[in-house]
């Protein structure tokens, strides 16, 4: 099924957009001279940004409300009116970044305001019809932060306040219970908690990780490359640093340096490496290629690097340091569908052991930008391509007219958690570009016995690891599936003169490759089960007399499910099937 973004603005869009300029009158009244900025609406829903004469308070925001409800109370009309760019600059006149504004749109546009109650935006809008169709009880002020105007750290830090409507009220209350919920479940918290990693203030962006962490990733990274391999890929590595004349070829140094390390040796300018695509094509040109070889599926776990602003991190999902599942095929262009659908297959796959199943994935078709490299016969026959292996692969998808890449469209595969919210994860895309020989001429002899560029598709299924764990710690709140979590198994003697079973116990399972700690300290039983919990460990082995005597252990789980007594080989058996079939609980 295809389902095509039409960039029609929705009833919530424009009951977001509208609220924020009810929000921004009653600043005005509440802050006399406050100097505005802007104020769209967002997916969550709205901000303005505002210069305000004093720093704002929590408690302002519960008056800011009060106000609103007042003026929606007041039933007023939002009325369109249009101006010439004279009207617009005398009507802004003591408002600068509106002057701004208007100044920088172009020569002929139309500029229009609109006006509820007594205030007036410059705004092209829509907005709803009048205040009464904003639910004053569906609606809420969330919070203040700082925002450096237009985004420019040498321009003025303006006040933003940040607020979410909704249509009803209990749609309002279902979104903050969500909030609610993910704060529990804020992987920075738990990487805390569970001794996941931390970030050090001094060295932003970059992450340490702690052996429970490491762990974790360790675990993905193996589970990654056997997939791979069991998929026909050949696994490289390549330099952390490479020299300014091959990102320059590759076009990179002219559309992304701003966001790369530069660094100097011998006169000679070098990035660090912000993604891995110019490498691979460099090691496929090291030797002679024939048709015969492709397509050859090139892998790497690329450890990149982005100059990202301190402001943009957030823990381990936007971060400096990363490090991704990348691989490009390098293929003929009659193999485009036949492998775009071979590795929608594997993405689905591996999704579904992570516990995303189809239902759990959004697919999204980006198709020519205005703005592209190539031929538009490339650009038709690389889009067929796709869309021939989505219908392959039985994939529904929406279509996102003019969203693709400048060298080539692309498929997103977004992710839905647990929580409803989406991340956009794996994503393949079509390249004629970077191989041509206008780029880094990547070369194979054809059945023609002629010389041929190949077509480069890069995917990736997890992209950056450090992100996707941080989406998985918050997916599975730390409580990670078996066969992820850093621990499996705890021993907990219910006495000291049991620990030697519990040793005997706890040695049984690590030759049979489960992860297991024996609790052989001084502490209570229930201490010891207490800590295993927060610890979030899928199963706690209970040894005491009878136990020792059989033979067995008692087996508490950590969904609390009632406890089974097994024998040692019982349990390991079972472990070991969960961990095979990727079992997503425990």
């Amino acid at each position: 099924m295809l389902k095509e973004n039409q960039n029609e603005i929705s009833k919530i869009e424009l009951i977001r957009h509208s609220t924020a300029h009810v929000m921004t009158e009653a600043v005005m009244k509440l802050f006399p001279g406050t100097k505005i900025a802007i104020g769209p609406a967002i997916d969550t829903g709205f901000y303005y940004d505002y210069e305000l004469s004093r720093p704002i308070k929590e408690e302002d925001l519960a008056e800011i409300e009060k106000e609103m409800r007042r003026i929606i109370s007041g039933n007023h009309d939002f009325i369109r009116k249009e101006l010439s760019k004279e009207e617009a600059l005398k009507f802004f006149a003591d408002q600068p970044y509106k002057i701004e504004l208007i100044n920088d749109l172009p020569e002929g546009e139309t500029i229009s305001t609109y006006t509820q109650g007594g205030f007036t935006d410059l705004c092209r809008g829509p907005h709803v019809a009048n205040t009464k169709e904003i639910n004053a009880q569906a609606f809420k002020l969330m919070k203040t932060a700082g925002a450096y105007w237009r985004g420019d750290v040498s321009r003025p830090m303006l006040t933003r306040i940040y607020g979410t409507a909704f249509e009803k009220p209990n749609e309002l209350k279902d979104y903050l219970n969500m909030l609610a919920e993910a704060e529990k479940r804020d992987h920075r918290k738990l990487g805390k908690e569970l001794d996941l990693f931390h970030i050090d203030d001094e060295n932003p962006g970059e992450i340490f990780w702690h052996p429970n962490g490491w762990m974790i990733y360790s675990i993905i990274k193996d589970y990654v490359r056997d997939k791979i391999r069991n998929d026909g890929y050949v696994e490289v590595n390549t330099p952390f640093v490479m020299p300014r004349s091959l990102w320059e070829r590759s076009g990179h140094w002219e559309k992304y340096k701003e966001n790369m390390f530069v660094t100097e040796s011998e006169k000679r300018l070098f990035a660090l490496k912000p993604m891995n695509c110019p490498g691979h094509v460099e090691i496929f040109k090291n030797r002679s290629r024939s048709y015969k070889d492709l397509p050859l599926r090139m892998a790497e776990f690329g450890s990149c690097t982005r100059n990202e602003a301190t402001g943009a991190l957030h823990g381990i999902m936007r971060v400096r340091g990363f490090v991704q599942d990348d691989a490009h095929i390098f293929c003929m262009e009659e193999q485009i569908s036949d492998e775009v659908e071979k590795f929608c297959k594997l993405l689905i796959d591996m999704y579904k052991d992570f516990g995303f199943n189809e239902d759990k994935i959004i697919v999204k078709f980006s198709t020519r930008p205005e703005k592209r490299i190539g031929s538009d016969e490339d650009w038709d026959r690389a889009e067929a391509a796709l869309a021939d292996a989505c219908k392959q692969t039985g994939l529904d998808y929406e279509l996102q007219s003019g969203e693709g890449a400048f060298y080539g469209p692309k498929l997103e595969f977004t992710l839905i958690d647990a929580l409803g919210r989406q991340w956009q994860c794996g994503t393949i895309q079509v390249d004629y570009q970077l191989p041509s020989i206008q780029r880094l001429n990547a070369e194979y002899v054809g059945d023609d016995n002629a010389k041929h560029n190949p077509v480069m598709l890069h995917r990736a299924v997890l992209g950056s690891l450090e992100r996707f764990i941080g989406i998985l710690i918050e997916n599975y709140a730390g409580a990670f599936p078996t066969w992820l979590h850093y621990q499996q198994v705890v021993v907990v003697p219910v006495a000291p003169n049991f620990n030697d079973y519990a040793q005997k116990v706890c040695e049984q399972l690590k030759v049979s490759g489960i992860r297991v700690k024996a609790d052989l300290s001084n502490d209570r039983m229930n201490a010891k089960i207490r800590v295993a919990q927060c610890e979030k460990i899928p199963y706690m082995l209970v040894v005491g007399q009878k136990e020792m005597d059989d033979g067995t252990v008692t087996v508490r789980f950590r969904d609390g499910r009632p406890q089974s007594v097994l024998s040692i080989s019982d349990f390991i058996a079972y472990v070991q099937e969960k961990v095979a079939t990727h079992f997503v609980g425990i």
